[in-house]
């Protein structure tokens, strides 16, 4: 009688815990407002061998978090990862060197007419054996196609480098020059080599006339100093103080004019460039008193641009480096122009 009584107790207080879980699981059910609970990988193999030993129809009786299915389906899966000797496994075959990678683009790209036969050649040459297969793949994985269609559509940066040696572009600045007479405008006249970026200013003036756009023809186009010795196209908008006499001048001598369609400051992108560049780092942060002021900061402006700034158009190097890298040990010194507005650092030469 005492073990019955004792065993309807036990029964008693299962229950009573069995109805607080199940009660416990209903309010958390409701403060989740029906979002999904997310578990770990150890969470679902924990549940998953509990719910296998109660069975379904218990489960179904239970207000579980995780619909029985889904318990039931988490053991399925435990049990077939003992079978599928994913310890076992290597780490499969190995990736292609980055290294490796970079050479098959660059001579895919540098070389359009070579195949993979003939890259799997240069590639030996350098010491390196790769398959055709991975040389396939990995232009393909890079958007570049085979050599036949690769060839018979070249790229507009190719076409391009090939011709900047000929092309130059001009364009005029304004600057306004505080005088006793109030604000003048200044108008300066560049030129600039879209292959080297490098920059020549040609003029000042208030009022660049004919007279003054047909002498300034006639220096940039000089057969000793000239700008634009051996320049065959040149890039120009459609500004009225470009002359008839201006553009015959470079005609004589050899220099095809191409005008701009109107307001299409983009496909005269380098010089567009070049003003940003002196207006945010020189000339907008100046008051000039005088066209001297003025001519005296540009001078000073050209020749940190020439020698002493990095151009990201060229890989980021110096137009003209006029020293060589000092020793590693050696002092750091600084130039400064314009009052230290402009900056350029180099090691002191031993």
């Amino acid at each position: 009688m005492l073990l019955l009584m004792f065993a309807g107790w036990v029964n008693r207080h299962q229950l009573d815990v069995i109805e607080y879980l199940q009660e416990e699981n209903r309010v958390l059910k409701e403060r989740m407002g029906g979002r999904r609970l997310r578990f770990t990988d150890a969470e679902r193999r924990r549940l998953a061998r509990k719910a296998q030993a109660l069975g379904r129809k218990a489960l179904h009786e239970l207000e579980t978090l995780v619909t029985p299915d889904t318990l039931l389906r988490w053991y399925r899966e435990l049990v077939a990862s003992k079978w599928n000797y994913s310890h076992r496994r290597g780490p499969g075959r190995p990736r292609v060197m980055k290294t490796i990678v970079e050479l098959i683009l660059q001579m895919a790209l540098e070389n359009p007419s070579w195949g993979y036969t003939r890259i799997r050649g240069a590639l030996a040459n350098l010491g390196h054996q790769v398959g055709r297969g991975t040389i396939a793949n990995i232009l393909r994985d890079n958007g570049i196609e085979p050599a036949p269609e690769r060839d018979a559509h070249p790229r507009w940066s190719t076409f391009l480098r090939a011709r900047w040696e000929c092309l130059a572009a001009t364009d005029f600045l304004s600057v306004e020059v505080c005088t006793m007479r109030g604000l003048v405008t200044q108008y300066v006249l560049f030129f600039i080599n879209i292959a080297s970026r490098s920059v020549h200013v040609a003029g000042i003036s208030p009022y660049p006339d004919n007279s003054w756009m047909t002498q300034i023809a006639r220096n940039i186009t000089d057969a000793d100093d000239g700008f634009l010795r051996g320049t065959r196209y040149l890039i120009l908008d459609r500004d009225s103080k470009y002359s008839d006499e201006f553009c015959n001048v470079l005609v004589r001598e050899g220099v095809h004019v191409v005008r701009l369609p109107p307001r299409s400051p983009n496909l005269n992108a380098f010089a567009e460039r070049f003003v940003r560049s002196i207006k945010e780092e020189c000339l907008h942060r100046m008051i000039f008193f005088g066209q001297a002021s003025l001519r005296s900061a540009i001078t000073q402006y050209m020749s940190h641009y020439q020698e002493e700034r990095n151009h990201q158009g060229i890989e980021n190097r110096l137009l003209r480096p006029l020293r060589t890298v000092g020793e590693p040990h050696a002092r750091v010194k600084r130039r400064q122009r314009l009052g230290g507005m402009l900056s350029y650092y180099y090691r002191e030469a031993a």
